[in-house]
């Protein structure tokens, strides 16, 4: 298991953290999302090799992550 955290451009309120935290919550081996709008950071306890599809998932909610 590893921890992470991701940079999320976009989260402007706790709607979007929900949008992102549920996005991330449906990959697999995702086990603990917290994210903060106030901060944009989103961090993440999930199995090892999780964190291009957790990138993706973000993606795909509406929200982008710098480089």
């Amino acid at each position: 298991m590893e921890q992470y955290e991701l940079t999320v451009e976009g989260m402007s309120c706790t709607g979007c953290e929900e949008t992102v935290s549920n996005a991330v919550r449906q990959v697999e081996g995702v086990h603990r999302v917290d994210a903060d709008h106030e901060t944009g950071e989103v961090a993440i306890t999930a199995d090892e090799g999780t964190e291009s599809d957790v990138r993706q998932a973000i993606h795909d909610a509406g929200y982008d992550l710098p480089a």
